[in-house]
């Protein structure tokens, strides 16, 4: 194909590798130092990828202010359907972001730890108790996976624990996500109430 032409025999491996990489994770952050060299790359042969993906029916958006790359299916397939409680805490996330970097310089990294994951998520008066650690640490490994956090230190049973925020956040839950996101938790919480209601009064 005319599209590798110019380019060496490692550089189509790195091109094929990394295109599978977006397929699979979404993003490219530049502030991931393990996918540093592939957001560079993909800069490098923006019009190369932006073909090839464009024939898969992907989009490729690269916003360089955020330093992030992101794969969109145009024909709105291969997307991932979240369970409730990981769209509450991506949810979250999204929230302490945006908290954390109005008090940050621009440059500075967004870094959250596991206790204010809880304390966002008991405001939202959901549930009287905390989230789980099984679905805590699940929620975080696939918003891993997809680049859209590091999780700094293992041991989640720790509320000190420490989860740095991407920005690539702010391509992935946009502000219609996070109200149609308030509103199913709104919808959860009435028919959390309700339920108790019921039980109350058969009780009585």
């Amino acid at each position: 194909m005319e599209l590798f032409d110019k380019m060496l025999q490692r550089e189509k491996e790195d091109f094929r590798r990394i295109s599978n990489r977006l397929l699979s994770a979404c993003f490219l952050c530049r502030a991931n130092e393990t996918s540093k060299s592939d957001y560079y790359f993909v800069l490098k042969y923006k019009n190369e990828f932006k073909t090839y993906l464009d024939m898969l029916g992907y989009r490729l958006e690269v916003n360089e202010e955020l330093g992030v790359i992101q794969l969109v299916n145009a024909y709105n397939y291969n997307r991932m359907n979240l369970k409730l409680y990981e769209s509450i805490i991506l949810l979250i996330l999204r929230i302490l972001y945006d908290e954390k970097k109005r008090e940050l310089s621009i440059s500075d990294e967004v870094i959250v730890n596991l206790g204010d994951i809880q304390d966002k998520y008991l405001s939202l008066q959901i549930r009287d108790k905390m989230i789980d650690k099984t679905t805590m640490r699940n929620a975080l490994s696939v918003f891993r996976r997809f680049q859209l956090i590091e999780i700094l230190d293992r041991d989640l049973a720790n509320e000190e624990s420490r989860i740095l925020i991407y920005d690539s956040i702010l391509m992935a839950v946009q502000i219609d996500d996070i109200k149609k996101a308030y509103e199913k938790v709104e919808i959860y919480r009435k028919g959390r109430q309700t339920d108790e209601e019921a039980d109350e009064n058969e009780a009585d």
